[in-house]
C-alpha cells in the first residue's frame, strides 16, 4: 500500500460519496475504479479481501468496503471519515426530499433530474463486472462458482448468507483436498503486510455503547410505545438481519411501517426506495424516509419538521453504528488472515462467487431501470422475477446504450460520463 496524506483522502471519500448511485454494484464499481485503477492506493488482492469480509456482514455491504479501506489507509479517523462521508450526501438528500415529500407530495420532477444517472450507472456496473471478472475468475473452478452463485440467487433466490457461506466451505475443502503445489499456484501472500492501527478495538466498543444505550435510554425513558424508542429498537434490529443488502429486508419493514406500526401508507415504501435509488449512497438509506415519516406523523401537538429530523437521524444512527462495530471488531483478524492459505483459498471462492453476486445486482438494477414491469416464475424450487419486453422504457434504454458507447467504445472518464448522461436525462425530462 502507498502512503496517501488524509486532507486528499478526505476529498476522495466525499467525491466517491457524492457519486455513489446505483445500488452496492454501481458503489462498489465506483471504489474499485477510484481506489484501485486510478488512485492505485489499494491492490487488487487487497480490495478483495476486504470485500470478501464486508460481504459476510449484515449492512451495506459497499459503505462497510469504504470504512474497511479508510481504516487501512489512516485508522480509526480513515475509517470514520470514509464511513460517514459515503452516507452523508444521500442522507442529506433524502432528508430533503422527504420534507419536500410531505410539504407536496409529488416528487416526479425531481426524480427526473437523477434520469440519467441510471443509465451511466448500469455501465459503470458492467464495466467493473467485466474487470473485476477478469482478474478474480482466474481457473474454471471460480468461474463455476461465479456462474453457481449468480444462479443460486437469480434463479432460485437462494438466501444470500447461505450462497456466500457455501462458496467459502467449498474454496476451503478445495484447498485442503490440493497438493501444495497445486494451493501455491494461488495469488502470492508472501508478503501478507499486516496493518496494525492503535485504537481499533477501543472504537469498536465506543461505537457499540453509543449504538446500544441510545435505544436502551429512549426504551426506558420514553416507553416502549414512543415513536423514537421504536424506531430506535426497530431498526436496530433491522442493522443486525439486513444480509444480502437492503433488498433482502425492504418486504418485511413496509409490513411492520403499514401493519405493525402504521408508520407509512400502502405503497409509500416504494416511493421512498424510488429516492433511495435515485440519490447516492447506501440503498438502505430508505430506511431513513421511513422513520422521517414516523416521526413527523407521531409529532404531537401538530406535525413538526423537526420532530421528523430527529426521527431520520435516530434512524440513521442505529442503522448505521453497527457497521462500524462490524469493521472496528474484525477488521484487524480478517486483516491477519491474508496469510493463511486455507482461509485465504475460502475468501478467494468468496471473491468468485462476489462476481456472480454483482452480475446478479446488475441484471436485477438493469430490469427495473429499463423494465417498468416484471413477472415472477416460480415452481419446482425456481423462483425469478423476469422483466415484461413490452415494458421496455425507450428513452432510458437510449440513454443505457449511449453510456455503454461512451464506456467502452469513447472511453469517457466516470465524471465526463455521468455528466453527459445527467444532461441528456434532464433534456428528456424537459422535452416532456
Amino acid at each position: 500500500m502507498i502512503t496517501v496524506s488524509f486532507k486528499e483522502a478526505f476529498w476522495v471519500w466525499l467525491k466517491i460519496g457524492l457519486l455513489s448511485f446505483g445500488g452496492p454494484a454501481g458503489q462498489i464499481a465506483l471504489m474499485h475504479r477510484i481506489l484501485v485503477d486510478e488512485k492505485k492506493w489499494i491492490d487488487e488482492s487487497r480490495f478483495l479481501h476486504a470485500l470478501n469480509y464486508c460481504m459476510l456482514l449484515p449492512g451495506p455491504e459497499a459503505q462497510q468496503l469504504a470504512t474497511y479501506v479508510g481504516w487501512l489507509l489512516h485508522g480509526v479517523k480513515g475509517a470514520l471519515v470514509a464511513g460517514i462521508l459515503f452516507i452523508l450526501p444521500g442522507a442529506i438528500a433524502i432528508f430533503a426530499l422527504s420534507w419536500l415529500y410531505v410539504a407536496w407530495g409529488d416528487l416526479a420532477a425531481i426524480e427526473g433530474v437523477f434520469f440519467g444517472l441510471k443509465a451511466a450507472v448500469l455501465a459503470i456496473v458492467v464495466q467493473a463486472l467485466w474487470r473485476i471478472g477478469q482478474r478474480a475468475l482466474k481457473g474454471p473452478f471460480k468461474l463455476w462458482l461465479a456462474v453457481a452463485g449468480f444462479v443460486a440467487l437469480f434463479v432460485f433466490s437462494l438466501p444470500f448468507p447461505l450462497v456466500v457461506l457455501s462458496a467459502g466451505i467449498l474454496g476451503y475443502l478445495s484447498a485442503r483436498l490440493t497438493s501444495a503445489a497445486a494451493i501455491s499456484e494461488q495469488e502470492p501472500l508472501a508478503d501478507p503486510d499486516v496493518i496494525i492501527r492503535p485504537g481499533t478495538k477501543t472504537a469498536a466498543v465506543l461505537c457499540l455503547c453509543l449504538w446500544l444505550f441510545p435505544v436502551a435510554g429512549f426504551y426506558w425513558l420514553l416507553g416502549g410505545d414512543h415513536v423514537f424508542a421504536q424506531i430506535s429498537l426497530f431498526f436496530s434490529k433491522m442493522a443486525v438481519v439486513t444480509f444480502g443488502g437492503a433488498y433482502a429486508v425492504l418486504a418485511y419493514v413496509a409490513q411492520q411501517g403499514v401493519e405493525h406500526f402504521q408508520w407509512l401508507q400502502p405503497g409509500e415504501m416504494l416511493e421512498g426506495l424510488a429516492l433511495a435509488e435515485t440519490t447516492p449512497g447506501p440503498l438502505i438509506l430508505v430506511t431513513q424516509f421511513v422513520g422521517f415519516l414516523a416521526a413527523y406523523r407521531n409529532s404531537t401537538p401538530e406535525p413538526s419538521i423537526l420532530f421528523a429530523g430527529f426521527g431520520a437521524f435516530l434512524t440513521l444512527w442505529v442503522t448505521f453504528l453497527p457497521c462500524f462495530v462490524w469493521i472496528f471488531a474484525g477488521a484487524p483478524y480478517v486483516e491477519k488472515l491474508r496469510s493463511n492459505r486455507l482461509l485465504s483459498a475460502a475468501l478467494a471462492a468468496i471473491t468468485a462467487v462476489v462476481v456472480g453476486v454483482i452480475a446478479n445486482l446488475a441484471v436485477w438494477f438493469a430490469s427495473n431501470a429499463v423494465f417498468s414491469q416484471q413477472f415472477t416464475v416460480s415452481g419446482w424450487g425456481v423462483q425469478m422475477d423476469l422483466p415484461r419486453l413490452t415494458s421496455v422504457d425507450w428513452p432510458m434504454l437510449t440513454l443505457t446504450l449511449i453510456s455503454f458507447v461512451l464506456v467502452f467504445r469513447i472511453k469517457l472518464s466516470m465524471l465526463p460520463l455521468l455528466g453527459v448522461a445527467s444532461l441528456l436525462g434532464v433534456a428528456w425530462i424537459l422535452l416532456n
